[in-house]
């Protein structure tokens, strides 16, 4: 299944629900957003503090984009031939 979020003035939630009646829940699910929960949360929670731990320790090196596109550059040309 697919989510998206929807934002919405109060007095249009009865309309909304109304016309979300008419799917299956095979169809739609509405999960109220206090209670969605993310089964990847905690593994990328600790990927992103680890990569932020390096960064602010200054163990990770940073490049620019002209620095990437000439890595890659590089790094092509080496295959070409």
């Amino acid at each position: 299944m697919e989510a998206i979020r929807l934002e919405f003035q109060p007095e249009i939630k009865e309309k909304i629900l109304k016309l979300l009646s008419g799917f299956s829940s095979e169809e739609l699910r509405i999960v109220d957003e206090d209670d969605f929960y993310d089964p990847n949360f905690k593994e990328n929670k600790r990927k992103l503090e680890v990569a932020y731990a390096k960064l602010k320790n200054g163990n990770e090196k940073l490049y620019s984009i002209d620095e990437v596109d000439s890595i890659l550059d590089d790094t092509f040309s080496e295959y070409d031939n």
